[in-house]
């Protein structure tokens, strides 16, 4: 067999081929994930708060199968894999391995209202979403058109969502999940929200989060939930929250704030100027634009942090938009400073979301 060399005419590092086949083999690792989400074994451990180390085979047990069966070899192997990344930790004892769930385990586990980030990674691996990542090379060939689009016959992912309640709803239920921990970090830290009377919140779905700030923040006289006329039908009735319909392009309720998160990201720069303007209009002088959104590092790196960010980044562009994207700081800024906003600064809260605050 010939010697497979690079450029250079030097042999890839034994280093450098592991690598490589573990990029290539990586898409074992969310999909491992999609089926332990699948199989509730985050729940099937945590039982009453409890993190007692089970085997698979004791963690069948607990999984209510449609046979009374179950691979137990099959299982571990997944569950071995998910150890390397650290989901699970692993006991030996004897000639037996137990699991228990680690700190990323647990965010699989679902709370009293029934939420977790299960069903974040459950959206991610639908199977309209899955015809996409095959033409993801096609956002760079042509990005006058999305990846997902191309896949499914022209509909696009909100087109998808509005026809198959299945999907919208898992699409609700993990947003809610990211969004409640999320909430009680900024509720916990950020003062921003003081003095303000009237709050908009652009895109807020079933007004989850307006909920939460208003019972914080008891000096807020009213809440609008803006959102498509068709989220707003269906949108459950909220004290002190008024559900509004209509576009964010078009125009946004007046407010002395406003409100928004992972709005902006799935958009170009000249829609989220638009955006922008019509917030900048919908405020006094002196009022301010609350968005939430990812935030790119200025240099990349190997943390977590970056490469989930990044990979986010890829998503929004195989899925939603194949010219939206995460920002930078500094770009986010130029952004404002283009609209007219006199002041702008990030905090950062979260790991994931950045607080960015534009003020009038």
């Amino acid at each position: 067999m010939a010697k497979m060399e690079n450029q250079d005419g030097q042999t890839p590092s034994k280093e450098a081929r592991l690598a490589i086949m573990e990029l290539a083999n990586m898409i074992s690792v969310p999909m491992s994930l999609n089926a332990v989400v699948r199989l509730n074994v985050a729940d099937s451990i945590w039982q009453n708060g409890l993190n007692t180390p089970l085997t698979a085979s004791e963690i069948l047990t607990r999984i209510n199968l449609p046979s009374a069966a179950g691979d137990t070899e099959n299982l571990q192997r997944i569950l071995r894999m998910l150890t390397s990344y650290r989901v699970f930790n692993e006991h030996i004892d004897a000639s037996e391995r137990r699991y228990s769930l680690t700190e990323i385990g647990k965010t699989l586990v679902t709370d009293k209202n029934g939420l977790s980030y299960g069903s974040y990674v459950l959206q991610h691996h639908q199977d309209e979403l899955m015809k996409a990542w095959p033409a993801v090379h096609e956002a760079v060939v042509d990005s006058s058109t999305k990846p997902f689009v191309k896949a499914n016959g022209g509909e696009t992912a909100y087109g998808i969502y509005g026809k198959k309640p299945e999907m919208n709803g898992l699409m609700q239920r993990a947003m809610s999940g990211v969004s409640i921990p999320f909430m009680k970090a900024v509720l916990d830290s950020y003062d921003g929200f003081n003095g303000v009377e009237r709050l908009v919140d652009v895109g807020g779905s079933a007004g989850d989060c307006l909920r939460m700030i208003l019972e914080k923040h008891s000096h807020i006289k009213e809440g609008v939930n803006f959102e498509l006329p068709e989220v707003v039908a269906k949108a459950p009735q909220v004290n002190g929250v008024t559900h509004v319909g209509g576009d964010m392009f078009d125009s946004i309720p007046k407010g002395d704030a406003i409100f928004m998160k992972w709005v902006l990201t799935t958009w170009t720069d000249d829609e989220v100027k638009r955006i922008m303007v019509n917030c900048f209009n919908a405020i006094p002088v002196g009022g301010k634009l609350i968005a939430c959104e990812p935030v790119l590092p200025h240099h990349t790196d190997d943390t977590h942090r970056t490469r989930a960010l990044l990979e986010d980044d890829i998503f929004v562009m195989t899925i939603y938009r194949a010219k939206g994207k995460h920002r930078t700081e500094d770009e986010y800024r130029e952004l404002g400073k283009s609209v007219g906003f006199t002041s702008f600064r990030a905090i950062y809260i979260d790991h994931f979301y950045t607080l960015l605050e534009f003020i009038k």
